[in-house]
């Protein structure tokens, strides 16, 4: 039995207990010894890393991916991309998609996980034919479903779609699991089904511990047969995060298995994010109830990120108290929009929702335009009909979704000459220019921040010579 780790503390682990605040001065010293440990590979980039980057951490994404990649030269580098969303939160068209999959592959990502929230696999069409157009020998086009469970998700229905990726010509395939509610039963059936589908095609299954469900999930799906499993070092592990990478590797050998791993250096690893962690503890980054277990998240289907974003929220309005309300009307928000898998954006736009339904004491008394767009059918179809009476509030009596992908979907520049021109001098590559698209405004502070230290440390130099 061969079964793979992919390590995700530098992404969907922080990501998941403390909302992306891990910035790379953090984590650097040891990226040498983790390049060392025989992962199948180690997901660092994507997600809300390049959003945080930007916001809060004072960084460039694209330096931190030139920067992991230089100091881990030998371990495939991972990303999660949300298709024609990319990394922000509407769609954009497919010249700019294919110049983010041409650059990230560029600054050092070998995988590159493809999803979209509602499954509608056109919307990650345009990032495949992009991966395999701008390939090297260790490029890998993963496809990505978001999974979840709704009276329209189906063990036949992940079945199909597994087929349709592996038609679409994916390499790999990865199951979501993104509020750790898929349950041990629900693997077992699931990776049998999809492999006798698709045959020795890689499977991979990426959960989290919010449930509690985690470790018998990944057990019964890789005695199902799964390839690959998503783990987190264990002082980053467990709670909104994944199931922890020595606890795993331990069991597994008992069974034999051929992991990969250097046994010495995941503890390293692990030795070494443990006062980082407790760092975050102590300022109040990371809060104890991402670090619980919660079974009503079975009921919610809130996943870690989405769960530890709208904690830093509420606790910004000073409406903690509006917690345990807020997440009582999360399955609400979901129903009414056709049971979305709760996965970025979907996540974020459902939660946020259910945070001001709730603060605002009226449901939909003020409806997001991210909503607003999402029933005008910017972001695809919805797996299940959406409420009828929020359709007609949002789009009028009668009113209807257009179809979803972007009409003029080929623009040739158009959004790179508008980001060069707003600019001016600030901006110096195309990975800025792109940064611009993604996020205007926070890209913007970003490129002016960078000059205007630069400025200073110029003067600086001119004085003390």
């Amino acid at each position: 039995m061969k079964v793979r780790f992919t390590e995700t503390v530098l992404r969907d682990a922080n990501q998941s207990l403390m909302a992306t605040r891990l910035p790379y001065k953090d984590y650097e010293k040891i990226l040498p010894e983790m390049d060392k440990a025989g992962y199948y590979s180690v997901e660092c980039w994507g997600g809300a890393t390049f959003d945080s980057c930007l916001r809060y951490l004072g960084e460039d994404p694209w330096e931190r991916l030139r920067n992991i990649r230089k100091n881990m030269p030998n371990t495939r580098l991972q990303m999660l991309l949300r298709g024609q969303n990319l990394l922000g939160y509407k769609h954009y068209h497919d010249d700019v998609v294919e110049k983010f999959v041409e650059l990230s592959i560029k600054n050092g990502i070998d995988i590159i996980r493809i999803f979209d929230a509602l499954n509608d696999f056109r919307n990650i069409q345009t990032a495949l034919e992009a991966t395999k157009k701008y390939a090297n020998e260790r490029t890998v086009a993963s496809g990505c479903i978001s999974y979840t469970q709704s009276p329209v998700h189906t063990v036949e229905k992940y079945v199909e779609m597994c087929k349709e990726l592996k038609k679409m010509g994916f390499d790999t395939i990865c199951f979501k699991d993104m509020a750790g509610t898929m349950s041990p039963w629900e693997a077992e059936n699931l990776v049998k089904g999809v492999k006798n589908a698709i045959g020795d095609m890689p499977l991979i299954l990426h959960t989290h511990c919010t449930t509690g469900m985690a470790y018998m999930t990944v057990t019964k799906a890789i005695e199902a047969g799964v390839d690959v499993i998503d783990t987190a070092t264990s002082c980053f592990s467990n709670g909104t995060s994944q199931p922890a990478t020595e606890t795993l590797f331990y069991a597994l050998q008992q069974y034999g298995a051929d992991t990969g791993l250097n046994e010495d250096v995941i503890n390293k690893v692990n030795d070494f994010f443990k006062p980082v962690k407790q760092k975050y503890i102590d300022d109040g980054t990371l809060s104890p109830k991402s670090m619980g277990t919660d079974s009503q998240a079975l009921v919610y289907k809130v996943p870690g990120g989405m769960l530890s974003n709208m904690i830093a929220n509420l606790k910004d309005m000073n409406a903690m108290d509006k917690f345990d309300d807020a997440l009582l009307e999360i399955p609400a928000v979901r129903k009414d929009l056709g049971y979305p898998p709760l996965v970025t954006p979907l996540s974020q736009m459902v939660g946020n929702q259910a945070v001001v339904n709730v603060l605002m004491g009226e449901r939909y008394k003020q409806i997001s335009n991210e909503i607003k767009n999402y029933f005008k059918g910017e972001y695809g179809h919805s797996p299940a009909p959406v409420s009828q009476e929020l359709q007609d509030k949002i789009l009028g009596q009668g009113g209807k979704p257009v179809d979803c992908r972007i009409e003029d979907s080929k623009r040739t520049g158009e959004d790179f000459q508008k980001a060069k021109e707003a600019l001016g001098d600030l901006c110096r590559s195309e990975e800025d220019m792109m940064s611009y698209i993604c996020y205007p405004d926070q890209a913007r502070r970003f490129l002016e921040d960078r000059k205007a230290k630069e400025e200073n440390v110029a003067v600086y130099s001119i004085v003390e010579a």
